[in-house]
């Protein structure tokens, strides 16, 4: 019995379509930042904001805290602070495509359903390299200037563009999840206690002690340990979390991609509005 294979049976045809589909995708994310410049201006500017929110109101009194130049305390923050607030950003779209049928209406169509969520992270990605641009430059206008060589460098923003990676993806399955844009908001709101339940604006050793171990536990806290240590800024308090900062670093956003990008693209195939 002579069995025939078409074009759309082989890997690598299946794999050139959804990479296509993925683009086409990310394009039309894309395409919304020319229709909306001022929503991506802002979002691109917002870390910047709240940097020069804190060097201003509280840099004075802090810069004791940390033992050294505030500005050179919370650029790193700043910078791990950009790549998580890219999750709301995330979420919000997601959900929104959800809620107005976008997403059923690609579940319609002869496309990957994988290529949808990826299409999405490859968007957001790159609009996470703007964002890490930009803030970097305003830090350098502040008077940062990084003590570290080229490899030190690649490899701090490698783990930032990996802690993105990681929210991405929970991001992508909390916005599928969440039912309107009413949810959105709120879960939104309970995010803002993870950022600052964290060594990103201040050492943790300033909090009670029980409430400084749970600071030093969160991932964003470990991001921003390892890249303080690599751009050769002041950090925080020793302890366990921060020695290990760099593994932690590394660990914590592959173990939440291992959890979420499965889980995002099943919500997708299952997705009932």
């Amino acid at each position: 019995m002579t069995t025939f294979t078409t074009v759309a049976d082989r890997p690598a045809d299946r794999l050139r379509w959804a990479l296509a589909d993925t683009w086409t995708i990310a394009r039309r994310d894309l395409q919304h930042w020319r229709n909306r410049p001022g929503v991506m201006v802002f979002g691109w500017l917002f870390p910047v904001l709240m940097m020069a929110l804190f060097i201003a109101l509280l840099g004075g009194a802090i810069s004791t805290a940390v033992g050294g130049s505030y500005i050179d305390y919370i650029m790193p923050g700043a910078l791990t602070m950009a790549m998580f607030f890219g999750l709301e950003a995330t979420m919000a779209a997601v959900s929104a495509d959800a809620s107005k049928g976008v997403t059923d209406r690609f579940r319609s169509l002869p496309m990957s359903g994988f290529a949808v969520v990826a299409g999405r992270c490859t968007a957001d990605m790159l609009n996470s390299l703007i964002t890490l641009a930009v803030t970097v430059a305003a830090g350098m206008l502040l008077g940062w200037r990084p003590d570290a060589s080229a490899p030190a460098l690649i490899t701090a923003f490698a783990l930032l563009l990996l802690l993105r990676f990681a929210l991405l993806w929970v991001g992508l399955f909390s916005g599928l999840k969440i039912r309107n844009q009413e949810a959105a908001t709120a879960v939104q709101l309970a995010l803002w206690p993870l950022l600052f339940l964290s060594s990103v604006f201040i050492d943790t050793a300033t909090m009670p002690r029980w409430l400084g171990t749970i600071a030093q536990a969160n991932p964003l806290s470990a991001t921003a340990t390892a890249i303080r240590d690599l751009f050769g800024n002041p950090s925080a308090s020793s302890s366990w979390f921060t020695e290990n900062a760099t593994l932690l670093a590394i660990t914590a956003p592959a173990l939440l991609t291992i959890i979420f990008l499965p889980l995002s693209a099943s919500t997708y195939r299952h997705l009932r509005r």
